[in-house]
């Protein structure tokens, strides 16, 4: 109980009674309280105050966000939840450790020890979240409301729609599997998006092995069903095709000894390399690895269709079509666009995008006040070559048209925090410095250069821009990063943080977002 609230009801009780009694509680609270409270006959006006608090309230601005994968629990466990009135709405109310998903397809790890309600870690918070168990059916992008639906399937009575208005919008929603229209591949294969993916797999799997020691089947046909096959080669294919060969090295061909060397993993992979997203190391370790445990990589192969008994594709090179029998089949390939937020792009000049876009600060671009991490949204990285005119002119101080060492290294450090393309592209020149490209055609250091030397130099840059991969640890680290925005609003305001506006005056009011790639090293067998 507040103490506005306490004093409120204590002028109802008193009315009526002496006033050396109303003295003598109040200096027993005093006493109790360790404080000092001034008694006045005069009573609390209680709706008058009501309505002061109230307004206090409003004055917060609402926070609204979709989602409680990575991203959006990143955000909420680093929001300053007292400056905002927060409001979370998801159709899951838990959060899942999904680079876990694969251990939990095979038992290493329970189901339960990778998740946790929501409502417990919103608990944790100094501040008032309120969540909602519903799924977001449409946004109202001009009105700021959003529409949402209580999608669980049961008799409870009362409506199932209900509306929310924002202030600032924060999507947080993931994405869903892309099957790319492929036939077959909703009917006969198994995802791994979400917990009772994996414990569906885990099943399936135990089962491959009961019906491969049945007494009456062929040796081909329990070569067949175990012949595991995943579809996809990014991270959570890869991740799952190491754990089920663990799974079955370690533990089922003790448990079914008849059928040890009948066990057969595929992966199937459309580009030239597993885990192409990463590293080229990353990728060629993966691969090597693979290739000593005896899991077979198909690369450069297009699945076209999926049976219950074969899985067809197309080989680039040849132009071949074959089929290949499976026991099981677990599609992963990537993830698209959600409904709803496809519909939302349209209502905002993206509708001819296949993923939504934002800045490097993660607002979404033709939307104010909305936000979006994680899978749901990709980082539309502005190239250096768009605003190269702009950067030349705030470089050249003296306006003589030529560009000096001095004058270039005065902003190669919003450069480098503003196009982080430009790093990349020296890292991948093996240059030490941004000045290292200040050079004529013979390789030989220069102390000035003109407009068009300063295109030549960074020309290249911009073929280094890449795309962040769909992981957990991206999502992560956007939740954290946001939260830390929304926290420094009203701070920086007037006093931004961020690199020098090239094209215009000031500063950005923060600093953009950077991915910074944390790799685990595994001790090789």
């Amino acid at each position: 109980m507040t103490i506005l609230s306490f004093f409120t009801r204590a002028s109802r009780a008193f009315n009526g009674y002496p006033a050396s009694a109303k003295l003598l509680l109040l200096c027993t609270l005093s006493l109790s309280g360790g404080g000092v409270v001034a008694y006045s006959e005069a009573q609390v006006d209680a709706s008058k105050t009501s309505v002061q608090v109230n307004e206090k309230d409003c004055k917060k601005k609402r926070v609204v966000v979709l989602g409680t994968g990575w991203a959006g629990i990143s955000f909420l466990k680093d929001l300053d939840v007292s400056a905002y009135d927060v409001q979370v709405v998801s159709p899951r109310n838990y959060f899942a450790f999904t680079p876990l998903l694969p251990s939990v397809t095979c038992g290493t790890v329970e189901a339960r020890s990778i998740v946790e309600p929501v409502r417990n870690i919103i608990k944790k918070r100094n501040g008032e979240i309120q969540f909602w168990e519903a799924e977001c059916m449409k946004i109202d992008a001009a009105n700021k409301k959003l529409l949402c639906r209580y999608t669980v399937e049961n008799n409870l009575v009362g409506n199932d729609e209900f509306s929310l208005e924002y202030d600032y919008l924060v999507l947080a929603v993931g994405a869903q599997v892309n099957t790319f229209n492929t036939p077959g591949v909703l009917e006969n294969c198994h995802f791994l998006k979400e917990v009772e993916d994996a414990q569906k797999i885990r099943r399936t799997v135990i089962d491959c092995f009961e019906k491969a020691v049945l007494p009456g089947l062929s040796e081909e046909e329990r070569r067949i069903n175990l012949h595991f096959v995943i579809v996809g080669g990014g991270p959570t294919g890869v991740e799952f095709a190491a754990e089920l060969h663990d799974f079955v090295q370690e533990d089922l061909v003790n448990l079914y000894p008849s059928v040890k060397d009948m066990v057969k993993i595929t992966v199937i992979q459309s580009g030239d390399h597993i885990l192409n997203m990463f590293d080229e190391r990353i990728s060629s370790f993966a691969e090597q690895k693979f290739r000593r445990d005896g899991i077979e990589v198909q690369t450069g192969s297009r699945v076209i269709s999926v049976s219950d008994k074969e899985i067809t594709m197309k080989l680039k090179a040849k132009g071949e079509i074959c089929s290949v029998p499976h026991g099981l089949v677990v599609w992963s390939t990537g993830v698209e666009t959600r409904p709803f937020v496809k519909d939302f792009m349209g209502q905002i000049g993206q509708a001819n995008r296949r993923v939504l876009a934002t800045d490097e600060w993660l607002r979404v671009k033709g939307c104010e006040d909305v936000y979006a991490l994680g899978d749901c949204a990709t980082i539309n990285q502005r190239k250096v070559m768009e605003d190269i005119a702009a950067i030349f002119k705030a470089a050249d101080k003296d306006n003589s048209g030529f560009l000096t060492v001095e004058e270039f290294k005065d902003v190669i450090d919003d450069i480098l925090e503003r196009y982080p393309q430009v790093e990349h592209y020296l890292k991948s020149k093996h240059l030490r410095d941004v000045t290292d490209l200040m050079k004529d055609s013979e390789g030989n250091d220069i102390d000035e250069v003109d407009i068009e030397g300063f295109k030549l130099a960074l020309c290249q840059a911009d073929s280094q821009v890449k795309n962040l991969p769909a992981t957990a640890q991206v999502a992560a680290q956007q939740g954290a990063y946001l939260s830390k925005c929304f926290n420094r609003k009203s701070k920086w305001k007037d006093n931004p943080e961020g690199p020098r506006r090239f094209r215009g005056s000031g500063r950005h009011q923060f600093h953009p977002f950077q991915y910074v790639l944390l790799v685990v090293s595994y001790a090789s067998n």
